[in-house]
């Protein structure tokens, strides 16, 4: 277990939420201004994990009527939003995007569980949560996840807003 870490993740609104680890440590944040959606990586949590790199924050910003726009990594180049939500194959469900450090990552993604790929190897699984449970999904690191950590979760943020929103690929 010492090679995975566990998000949970609380609020069910895509452009609204935080992720917090098993110890209650705020994770990840996500929060929305009109066109703005911010998505920034907790510094408590991050210090508990010297193997994390990357930015310490998103910035997603939207078209008209939020349609695809652009992100920004920190305080990095633009990036075209359908960059992060490439598709390989028509009516696939899969969904492509490169780290800034070029490795490209695959989400399999669906309204219930979203699975990131790095080739053949499965680095983060994203499922709703049970009834039961006070959290509303729970999202499964494994430890090499940690090197692009603000990506992955700003990619599956992508998705499911993705999904929200009814984008076509």
């Amino acid at each position: 277990m010492s090679n995975t870490y566990v998000l949970l993740q609380f609020g069910s609104d895509p452009f609204s939420f935080r992720f917090e680890d098993l110890e209650g440590r705020p994770a990840f944040t996500v929060y929305q201004n009109p066109t703005v959606v911010k998505v920034t990586r907790e510094a408590e949590w991050g210090q508990q994990h010297p193997d994390i790199m990357g930015p310490t924050s998103a910035f997603l910003y939207f078209g008209p009527a939020n349609t695809r726009g652009y992100m920004v990594y920190g305080n990095g180049e633009q990036v075209s939003m359908a960059n992060n939500l490439r598709q390989k194959r028509e009516n696939s469900s899969s969904r492509y995007f490169t780290t800034r450090t070029g490795k490209e990552l695959k989400w399999k993604v669906s309204p219930q569980k979203m699975e990131c790929v790095d080739g053949r190897s499965t680095v983060a699984t994203w499922e709703l949560s049970q009834p039961e449970d006070v959290f509303t999904a729970r999202l499964i690191l494994k430890h090499c996840a940690l090197s692009y950590v603000t990506e992955l979760l700003t990619t599956l943020i992508l998705n499911r807003m993705a999904l929200a929103l009814n984008w076509n690929a």
